[in-house]
C-alpha cells in the first residue's frame, strides 16, 4: 500500500461520505494533473474574472490574505492584498483574524514574521505605542 493510499483510505474512515459535486471534483483532479488550461484559469480568477471562485468578495480577499501569509509574502504583496479586501467590504479586524486563524496551521514562528508586514499594510506603526 503507497503512503497516498493510505492516507486516502485514514481519510475514507475519518469523514462522513458527502455528496461530490463532479465539476468540483474535475477541477481538482485537472489541477492535480498540472492542466494548463485549468491553472489559466485560475490564474485568471485571481486579476478578477468573473468566471472565477463562488466564494463572495470579502471572503475570497481573505482567503488571499491568509495564503500570503502562509507563503511568507513580501510587503507589497499584503499591501495589495489588505487594500483589496478592504476594498471588498472586509474590516481592519477581519484581517487581523485571518492572522489569528491561521496561525495553528502555519506556525508560530510564519505567523509571528507575517505580524509586521500584515501591521504595516493595514497603517499601523508597530514602533510607538497604541492608543489606548
Amino acid at each position: 500500500m503507497t503512503a497516498s493510499t493510505h492516507a486516502r483510505t485514514s481519510l475514507d474512515r475519518a469523514r462522513p461520505a458527502v455528496p461530490v459535486n463532479p465539476d468540483q471534483q474535475e477541477l481538482l483532479r485537472r489541477l492535480s494533473l498540472s492542466d494548463e488550461s485549468v491553472a489559466g484559469a485560475a490564474l485568471g480568477a485571481m486579476i478578477g474574472d468573473p468566471a472565477g471562485p463562488s466564494l463572495d468578495a470579502p471572503t475570497l480577499a481573505l482567503a488571499r490574505v491568509a495564503a500570503l501569509i502562509a507563503s511568507d509574502a513580501a510587503l507589497p504583496s499584503y499591501q495589495w492584498a489588505v487594500d483589496s479586501a478592504l476594498a471588498a467590504g472586509a474590516s481592519e479586524s477581519d484581517i487581523v483574524d485571518v492572522l489569528i486563524a491561521v496561525a495553528p496551521t502555519v506556525g508560530l514562528a510564519r505567523a509571528a514574521a507575517a505580524a509586521p508586514d500584515l501591521a504595516l499594510a493595514l497603517g499601523y506603526d508597530l514602533e510607538s505605542p497604541a492608543e489606548q
